[in-house]
């Protein structure tokens, strides 16, 4: 383990049985509120940005934002906010996707992406891939091009990786932690 790994993972908490019975919550404020770890994790995002030929970075709500955000600074890229259906004002595209008791909806402003964009979406967990699949889908719809996806954490029990390659296709997954 690096020793940015390990800064990282140090200021991960663990919430049990949030925000149900079973579930070990990986909170990551603690890793937000110290400016080192924050920092390191923003650089080494950003330099997944800059390795990929990303054009423009990709968030996804809600912390997706919080991470994105400062990565697009870094790199000197613009930010484009996935949100909750209904959250964005003006003319939109829609992805419906599956969760496991139902279905959602993200959208991004239509006039965002381009053909001529590569883009980086950026998150702060990998867990069953189906936020992340769905705003694969979206960003191609707008006609981008995607450079990677990046996330600060892969939950590898929940298998995310093998539902998000093939949708990929070729493009890089990068998980700063595997837990």
């Amino acid at each position: 383990m690096t020793d940015i790994q390990e800064l990282l993972l140090s200021r991960i908490r663990d919430v049990a049985d949030y925000p149900e019975p079973g579930v070990m919550f990986k909170d990551i404020t603690p890793l937000l509120a110290d400016p080192a770890a924050f920092t390191a994790l923003t650089d080494a995002l950003a330099e997944i940005a800059e390795r990929v030929g990303a054009t423009k970075v990709v968030g996804l709500e809600a912390r997706g934002f919080i991470l994105g955000a400062p990565v697009a600074v870094r790199a000197g890229l613009g930010f484009i906010p996935v949100r909750k259906a209904g959250k964005l004002p003006g003319a939109t595209l829609s992805q419906t996707y599956e969760l496991e008791y139902g279905s959602a909806e993200i959208e991004v402003h239509a006039e965002d992406l381009s053909g001529d964009d590569r883009v980086l979406i950026v998150d702060d967990v990998l867990a069953t891939g189906g936020t992340a699949e769905a705003s694969i889908q979206l960003i191609r719809r707008a006609g981008a091009e995607i450079a990677g996806l990046a996330v600060l954490m892969e939950l590898g029990f929940l298998n995310g990786r093998s539902r998000l390659e093939p949708a990929l296709t070729g493009a890089p997954l990068d998980a700063l932690l595997v837990v």
